[in-house]
């Protein structure tokens, strides 16, 4: 067995003699595309990006007085930022759907409604901060129109 001094000795030799070792490898290697503060394109269909679609329309159920609830029906176009957590930028559809707010059932057992007079589906730019480690959502912009 080799004395550890021998072992590093070995090692800065062999790195020293070796030309073809770029400097920026680790930065290569280890660069993941995503950089802190900038906000980066997301798969829709990102399971950290439904999660938020389906906050944002959990946010606007509770901030409209209509008797029937919204869930989400397609994100267009999605953005991640990491900023002390993960800030998912959405543009996403919300619907109408055929369960009664009185009910609260879950989201996932309600149907979009089918009837013309009260179908209905607004477009909507949400923000959406996660704080994974906290199991934290906060919706801070929802503008539906």
């Amino acid at each position: 067995m080799l004395p550890a001094w021998a072992l590093l000795a070995f090692c800065s030799f062999v790195l020293s003699t070796t030309r073809d070792v770029s400097p920026g490898i680790c930065f290569q290697t280890f660069n993941l595309g995503v950089k802190p503060g900038f906000p980066k394109t997301i798969e829709t269909n990102n399971p950290g990006v439904l999660k938020a679609a389906r906050h944002s329309a959990e946010r606007f159920n509770n901030c409209t007085n209509d008797i029937f609830l919204y869930k989400e029906s397609h994100v267009s176009r999605a953005l991640v930022q990491i900023v002390k957590g993960l800030k998912y930028m959405l543009d996403v559809k919300i619907g109408r759907t055929t369960c009664k707010k009185t009910k609260h059932p879950s989201l996932d057992n309600c149907d979009f409604q089918t009837n013309y007079t009260l179908k209905q589906i607004l477009s909507c730019y949400s923000e959406v901060w996660v704080i994974p480690w906290l199991q934290r959502f906060e919706v801070s912009v929802l503008h539906c129109h």
